[in-house]
């Protein structure tokens, strides 16, 4: 097989269907749209969620709840997850995020105490879980509110 042989696999090329290219076409003149209407004017049709004037779903449906505008989203690392600097090393949102464990800081970073700390270390954060402070500084390390 030469470069100038390669060829696509059968059917895998589907030609797209030019319509209103007369009428032997078969899509000619209407294009497929049929005769008037409103889906046959240009910008026609309705907008989404339209059930021809019954009231739509949305509106029949009860609506719950609220989205509280002022809450905020904390980046969670779990303890285990700091085994992955060295021993008396400082933990900031900077490092973290160039590390890879954080992807965005979001409104801050909370240290939260699932798994197992090994190493001593000094850690910077927006919060910190009890469980999660008990145990950095049962290592010898430090923490800091920032």
């Amino acid at each position: 097989m030469k470069l100038h042989e390669l060829q696509p696999a059968e059917d895998s090329r589907k030609v797209r269907n030019r319509v209103g290219r007369g009428t032997s076409s078969g899509n000619g003149k209407t294009s497929g749209r049929g005769q008037k209407g409103q889906k046959a004017r240009s910008g026609g049709g309705v907008r989404p969620g339209f059930e021809g004037g019954q009231t739509p779903l949305f509106r029949r449906l009860p609506k719950r709840g609220f989205t509280n505008i002022n809450a905020k989203e904390y980046a969670i690392v779990n303890l285990d997850q700091l085994n992955a600097f060295e021993d008396g090393a400082e933990v900031t949102p900077v490092v973290l995020i160039e590390a890879g464990i954080v992807k965005a800081e979001k409104s801050g970073i909370k240290i939260l105490g699932n798994g197992e700390l090994t190493k001593n270390l000094t850690v910077k954060a927006a919060k910190f879980s009890k469980s999660a402070e008990e145990a950095i500084t049962s290592k010898g390390g430090s923490v800091e509110v920032i």
